[in-house]
Order: structure tokens, then C-alpha cells, then sequence
């Protein structure tokens, strides 16, 4: 965060992913909504940004990549925030993102440092974005999941941050490569609270646990039940939960802190919104520990 004044600041991101799906303009609003999640998950609203492109024209179309452009500019509509040019360069793997400067007052900044004990815990998408991403690159996904997916990947963060902020959250952090126990992790040790899953509420993608237990899962969300495998711990939890939890996202929801008084509220909100928002699980006073329930 640059601090310009009282009332003012700065924050800066960037982002990009490869292909995801056959759609380029698809791929182009998931990319932009994916890059500019790091800004709403500060509770700051973008300004402007710059497009990131690798592309290799000796086998793609330019006006392929004009669609993936049109799509991110579909979400920079839906944002408010412009897209100024960018930079392309020659890439034998397709790449498209978004560095991205954004606003926030300085008291309502959101971090993964800044959640607190006695809170509750709200998700705002549901997980399985990973495993989705699995079958659809294997021709296994379904149409309805295909949709779903990219509805849920191409939705942006906006009013979640708002709804985050409304409600007195100071503490927020969204869910994408390193799957919600990756991020989730990171903030409890970053914010000194031990963290409570209620497993069965976590919402995630229709269709997607059926795909996991067939072994569409892909290496990444394995990586991330690695990494994190020594703050956590499992209960009596099936395995196969436990790697959904660390399902690598792209372009996933906020996950946040509210009082519980805020929190009935708070989820109304975000339903009326068209969130598939859950409640997921408590903190408490600790040293990083994710308990599985």
C-alpha cells in the first residue's frame, strides 16, 4: 500500500494464467477477473490496468487475441476501472493477465494479517475450480459444470469486498493457486488465530467431488495439502475432503471475518448478490493451527 494522503492510497497487483478453457474471450475475462481479485481482497477499487500478453503468433491468430482483449475489457466494464494498453511479447505458451493499480482509504485497508479471534468465517464461491479445470482440459467435465465454472471464475470480488467492508471485516484474503487452506493458513499465522473448519458447510462446485474421487485432481492442489500439511489438523476427516479444501483456485471468492452478529446479515447480502456464500468455520485466539470439524 502507497499512501497518498488522509483519505487516499494505493495499492498495486498483477496476474496472469494460461489457457483455462477452448473460449478466448472466455479466457480473457477470467484472466482480467482473476488479476483484479488481489484488489478487491484488500478492499480497494481498481483504477486502471495494464494488459500482460505472451502470445505466439507464429501459430495464433491476432484476432484470437482480440477476443481474449474483449473479454477483459468486458470486466473492466462490469468494474468500473479502465484498461489502458499494455505489453505484448512473443511466448511459444499463451499467457494473458493484468497488472492493476487500485484505491482504498487507509482505514479500511482489508489483509490476511488482519483477522481477529471470536470471528466467523464467510466464504463467498464455492471450491472445485481446480478440478473442474482438470476435466475440462481431459474432456471430462460436463456442460452444466463447464458453465458453472466459468461463471463462478468470471464473477468478480467487487461486491465482496464491499460486503467484507460494511460489516466491519478487517481481515480477508482470496482463495486462488494455493486453495483455501493454502491462503487460509497463511492468514491465520499472519493475523496469531487458530482456525476451525466446519468441512461439511464449505460449498463446493456440483459435480466436482464425483470427478475428484475418479482422480481429475490436478498436481497443484496436491502441492498445496503438502505445503500446509503441518498447520492442519485433519480430525476425522475423509481424505479426499482434505484435498478438496486445497483445491487450487482460479479467480476463487473472498474468504473474511465478521462478528457474529454481523454475520446473518452479512450472508443475506451476498446471496442477494448472487453469491453462493457459506458460512465455513470460527477463529479463536492461536498460532496458525487449521482444525478440520
Amino acid at each position: 500500500m502507497w499512501r497518498l494522503d488522509e483519505d487516499r492510497a494505493l495499492v498495486f497487483t498483477a496476474d496472469f494464467i494460461t489457457p483455462i478453457v477452448d473460449d478466448a474471450a472466455a479466457w480473457g475475462r477470467i484472466a482480467a477477473a482473476n488479476a483484479v481479485s488481489d484488489v478487491y481482497a484488500m478492499g480497494a477499487r481498481p483504477l486502471v490496468a495494464l494488459n500482460l500478453v505472451g502470445w505466439n503468433n507464429d501459430e495464433l491468430p491476432t484476432d484470437l487475441l482480440g477476443d481474449v482483449l474483449a473479454g477483459a475489457a468486458e470486466v473492466a466494464a462490469a468494474g468500473s476501472f479502465v484498461i489502458a494498453g499494455g505489453h505484448t511479447i512473443d511466448d511459444p505458451e499463451p499467457k494473458f493477465g493484468l497488472a492493476v493499480i487500485g484505491e482504498v482509504h487507509p482505514d479500511e485497508l482489508l489483509t490476511n494479517a488482519g483477522f481477529r479471534p471470536g470471528q466467523e468465517l464467510i466464504l463467498t464461491k464455492p471450491l472445485g475450480i481446480g478440478v473442474a479445470s482438470t476435466a475440462i482440459k481431459s474432456g471430462r467435465a460436463t456442460a452444466s459444470l463447464i458453465d458453472a465454472a466459468v461463471a463462478s471464475m468470471t464473477r468478480l470480488n467487487d461486491d465482496a469486498a464491499r460486503i467484507a467492508r460494511h460489516h466491519g471485516s478487517t481481515g480477508a484474503t482470496d482463495v486462488t493457486g494455493f486453495g483455501l487452506l493454502g491462503h487460509l493458513g497463511r492468514a491465520a499465522v499472519e493475523s496469531g488465530i487458530e482456525v476451525t473448519l466446519a468441512v461439511d458447510r464449505v460449498p463446493v462446485l456440483d459435480g466436482v467431488r464425483s470427478l475428484a474421487e475418479e482422480g481429475l485432481v490436478p498436481g497443484g492442489s496436491k502441492r498445496n495439502l503438502r505445503s500446509v500439511s503441518g498447520q492442519l489438523d485433519r480430525g476425522s476427516t475423509d481424505e479426499l475432503d482434505v484435498l478438496l479444501l486445497a483445491d487450487a483456485q482460479t479467480s476463487g471468492g473472498l474468504v473474511f471475518g465478521v462478528d457474529p452478529d454481523r454475520l446473518d446479515d452479512a450472508l443475506d447480502e451476498l446471496t442477494a448478490c448472487g453469491h453462493r456464500a457459506a458460512n465455513i468455520g470460527s477463529t479463536a485466539p492461536g498460532e496458525g493451527t487449521i482444525h478440520l470439524d
